[in-house]
């Protein structure tokens, strides 16, 4: 489970800044045990639905290994 400073991180983020988290906290994370290298779509499923709680954007980078959660502009 993300701690709770993501969280509330995630509420007062600003529109197009964005977190980044790395492949081992992703696993860590949002779905333990499940495998790192690369992050488990279950995983990456489970971030980007834990994103969305928060009005964000997800997208996983694999040449950077980690994923990148960002609120987004409206009409942009």
């Amino acid at each position: 489970m993300p701690p709770e400073e993501l969280a509330s991180t995630l509420r007062v983020l600003p529109l197009r800044v964005g977190i980044y988290i790395p492949d081992d906290l992703l696993e860590d994370w949002f779905a333990p045990g499940t495998g790192m290298d690369p992050p488990s779509e279950t995983a990456l499923a489970a971030a980007e639905a834990y994103g969305r709680q928060f009005e964000c954007e997800f997208k996983y980078y694999p040449e950077r290994r980690e994923a990148v959660l960002w609120k987004w502009v409206p009409a942009m």
